[in-house]
């Protein structure tokens, strides 16, 4: 099992899987290119378990911005009836 929460860097948008029980091994800066890996949200503090998260699935906080390098990091999608 790779982790049941993950960790983004919000510069480059690079991830990681991690367990609570090894939160402290999480690095503060991505090893790639030095931006900020951010695991919890800054609001309410809750892990979350999307790579592609943009909003705390918890309180509906904004994690990051929903645009990485110019491109929506979620597709917008339609449901066909």
């Amino acid at each position: 099992m790779l982790g049941d929460w993950t960790a983004i860097c919000l510069r480059c948008g690079g991830a990681r899987r991690w367990f609570e029980e090894f939160e402290a091994e999480i690095p503060e800066s991505c090893d790639a290119c030095g931006g900020t890996m951010l695991h919890r949200c800054p609001a309410c503090s809750a892990p979350f378990s999307s790579t592609f998260a943009v909003d705390c699935e918890a309180c509906g906080a904004q994690l990051r911005e929903p645009e990485l390098f110019g491109t929506p990091i979620r597709k917008t999608t339609t449901r066909k009836e």
